[in-house]
């Protein structure tokens, strides 16, 4: 069946195609920064209510939209339920961030059930179903999911982590067990993606937080060859959507993720240096990134020199300005739109 040639900016560039002034749009773009939000969290009792109440879930993924007019929209959701819909105990804790059972043994794997996954997780796909008729028609809808050895880190450590020390031993110490739970995952979390698709995401984001966190020939097996695995199935079940990796931290790994991935587009974090990805990435797929956040929180001068950087040194071929990691809670809501008024005039 031939696929007809996308139209919506975001959609294009992940197309291949060199845009000028670049689509864009920012992580966490909705969130605790804009007061909407947080009016509207208030409602929903639960960070995992919200995420599960479709009709609260499709407002604040609309909220940032109206702001700023983004290019593309991203299914307000959380990376941790997958696990939640796998049976994990999963909480989100004020001040403390989420909080799971520990798996450290292939008793407590045994517990995870991919059965009910979809059962709970119907609520994310009514959300991507309602987004799908709520954005503006220029406005591209993407579904995302954690990479499954970022979440991984999440359900072994039992909380998020700054040296990951369990979730090595585990992968190191019981690698049979360790190996199972990866198997999982990547089942997991391609069916969860194909039902996000199913429900109008037109592109996906796989997000691996924690890649920097291994060494190469680890990244190699657990970031390169699920990322593969997850492309290669969109790619048969779903084609012509396109899948963008962000391997934050993978240094001057991004190459060979970019390289045996296949990824339609790769989003680069604030470390990554810019000519370098033009010249090594760019070739390979388009590039999305890479404005450190804290610059969004600074504001002024400061803000106006970085932007221009990364539109001068990426702009040249296929390209999305973004972020190199999430808006963070003490962005002023007028500084981004300052950089959407930016990127918005940026003429090449």
């Amino acid at each position: 069946m031939t696929q007809t040639a996308p139209t919506k900016p975001f959609l294009r560039a992940l197309a291949g195609e060199t845009i000028l002034p670049p689509p864009f749009w920012l992580m966490r773009q909705a969130g605790r920064y804009l007061p909407e939000y947080r009016a509207t969290r208030a409602q929903a009792g639960s960070f995992l209510d919200l995420c599960y109440n479709p009709e609260l879930a499709v407002e604040v993924t609309l909220q940032p939209l109206r702001r700023y007019g983004f290019d593309a929209a991203i299914l307000f959701s959380d990376i941790l339920v997958v696990p939640d819909g796998l049976g994990q105990d999963v909480a989100f804790r004020e001040g403390e961030g989420p909080v799971l059972a520990p798996i450290r043994s292939a008793r407590d794997l045994d517990g995870l059930d991919i059965s009910g996954l979809h059962q709970r997780l119907d609520p994310v796909y009514r959300t991507v179903k309602g987004l799908s008729s709520a954005i503006p028609s220029s406005t591209a809808l993407i579904g995302f999911s954690g990479a499954p050895w970022t979440v991984a880190t999440y359900m072994i450590e039992g909380g998020g982590s700054k040296d990951f020390q369990e979730a090595k031993r585990l992968m190191w110490g019981q690698p049979e067990v360790f190996a199972r739970l990866m198997d999982l995952l990547v089942e997991a979390t391609g069916q969860y993606l194909i039902r996000q698709i199913d429900a109008g995401a037109e592109a996906i984001q796989i997000f691996d937080t924690w890649a920097g966190a291994l060494p190469e020939p680890e990244f190699r097996r657990w970031v390169i060859e699920p990322a593969r695995k997850l492309v290669e199935r969109i790619r048969a079940e779903r084609p012509g959507i396109p899948v963008i990796g962000f391997p934050r931290g993978a240094g001057m790994l991004y190459q060979a993720y970019v390289k045996e991935t296949k990824v339609s587009g790769v989003s680069l974090d604030s470390s990554v240096p810019l000519d370098w990805a033009a010249e090594t990435l760019q070739p390979h797929c388009t590039l999305q990134g890479n404005l450190d956040p804290i610059l969004l929180v600074t504001g002024g001068e400061a803000l106006d020199a970085g932007i221009d950087r990364v539109l001068k040194s990426l702009s040249k071929g296929p390209f999305i300005f973004n972020l190199g990691h999430g808006i963070i809670p003490p962005t002023p809501p007028e500084n981004v739109a300052r950089l959407a008024e930016r990127v918005k005039g940026f003429k090449g």
